[in-house]
């Protein structure tokens, strides 16, 4: 069960956080971490940010309860009582109401495995174990940064698909097509730019930012799911090209004129 009080500030942490409303947030973090000091020690901390803070030392009402407030961002414990980080992250990228909240993995297991594991399933941003309180607010308040709806929305269409940045939505066939977060920007900035040949790491910059456990091959995995969910055959794409030695470049096909 969700402890809901503040908590106490942690012995040994010198720490002086801007507050999060001077950068115009107040959002809610739903903390999943079983191990009690380092749950107490990233509630202050965030909690000093400005953030709220809704920890949970187990999986149980987690789901539950973010179906009736949706949280602005998921830090998850992958090893935690009654399952783990990996399995919730699957539940809620299937979950409809909140598939496109992003989730951070904060965790001991700093393997290459357990990142890609993370990244294929979705993660926004993959911290290991010990971390610094600085590094973590700041690379909370990035992810959140990178999912900020534009205020001047537009919507990109061509064919079948419909792009819309300011529901976050994509359609194909007019029917709702579920992306992650990470997986609508990454489809959202290529198609803003059609004709344009990136390379990963380009990319990687104006998508993700300073997620560090993001490597250039990541940007791959990213671009194998987009093409399943808006190529008619994700073996030879029509949109998503890939530029071998270069990067990608997305093809919007031009309409035919009439006459």
């Amino acid at each position: 069960m969700a402890g809901r009080g503040r908590s106490k500030r942690p012995r040994g942490e010198h720490f002086e956080a801007s507050r999060a409303g001077d950068c115009g947030l107040s959002q809610t973090v739903f903390v999943l971490e079983d191990d009690a000091d380092i749950s107490r020690l990233v509630q202050y901390h965030l909690e000093a940010a400005g953030f709220t803070v809704r920890p949970y030392m187990a999986m149980g009402q987690i789901v539950a309860d973010a179906e009736r407030q949706p949280p602005a961002v998921f830090l998850l414990d992958i090893m935690v009582p009654g399952g783990d980080g990996l399995d919730l992250c699957r539940r809620l990228r299937k979950n409809p109401a909140l598939s496109t909240v992003p989730i951070i993995f904060l965790t001991a297991r700093a393997g290459e495995n357990d990142r890609v594991m993370g990244l294929e399933l979705g993660a926004d941003d993959y911290i290991t174990k010990p971390f610094g309180t600085r590094e973590l607010v700041a690379r909370v308040k990035a992810v959140l940064r990178r999912f900020e709806r534009p205020t001047s929305p537009s919507v990109v269409k061509f064919e079948n698909v419909e792009i819309d940045a300011h529901a976050m939505q994509l359609r194909v066939d007019g029917s709702l097509v579920m992306t992650t977060a990470t997986e609508f920007r990454l489809l959202d900035y290529l198609a803003r730019h059609p004709g344009r040949v990136f390379s990963r790491d380009h990319l990687l910059d104006a998508v993700w930012g300073d997620a560090r456990f993001v490597t250039p091959r990541s940007v791959d995995v990213y671009v194998r799911r987009i093409r399943e969910k808006i190529e008619a055959d994700a073996e030879t794409p029509r949109y998503l090209k890939t530029m071998r030695g270069a990067g990608y470049r997305f093809e919007i096909p031009k309409t035919p004129q009439a006459g």
